[in-house]
């Protein structure tokens, strides 16, 4: 299958395995998972996907902050939480880190070229969020109405 269908097919939708997925990204790793030629991709969106992640992508993309700057702009940010998602985003290669020889030092965050080529999605996943919050929390809000004793929250 080269491209994925989203037209009925004898009324019925065919939908893509997930070997049509992934399809073209053998040289990433295997997750190792029988009938999954390759999961590599899970990795790259753990990244991507993670909440704080987003949220500093999002705030970097207006461009480059100091760390104090994106604490005081992400609401609900631990120091720690911060450190460690400038540090991974920085070690993915979507965010460079530059120390200016101050005293104090004064440290800089900005997104490299591959970490800007996302914020178009990352800004889209951003405002489709705002757009369906209410209609997200009435549903939760019917959901744990309707199954009290349940535990997803």
């Amino acid at each position: 299958m080269d491209q994925l269908q989203t037209q009925p097919q004898g009324g019925s939708f065919v939908l893509p395995t997930h070997a049509d997925v992934t399809a073209g990204v053998a040289d990433l790793d295997p997750c190792g998972q029988p009938g999954h030629p390759d999961c590599g991709i899970r990795d790259v969106l753990d990244r991507v996907g993670d909440k704080w992640s987003v949220l500093v992508i999002v705030e970097l993309s207006n461009g480059a902050r100091r760390f104090r700057e994106l604490q005081r702009a992400i609401d609900g940010i631990s120091q720690r939480m911060l450190t460690l998602t400038v540090r991974r985003l920085e070690r993915d290669g979507l965010v460079i880190r530059t120390v200016y020889p101050t005293v104090p030092a004064q440290v800089d965050y900005r997104l490299t070229e591959t970490g800007a080529s996302l914020t178009h999605l990352v800004k889209a996943l951003a405002d489709w969020s705002l757009v369906h919050r209410d209609a997200i929390a009435e549903a939760r809000h019917a959901y744990d109405t309707e199954h009290p004793d349940n535990e997803i929250r």
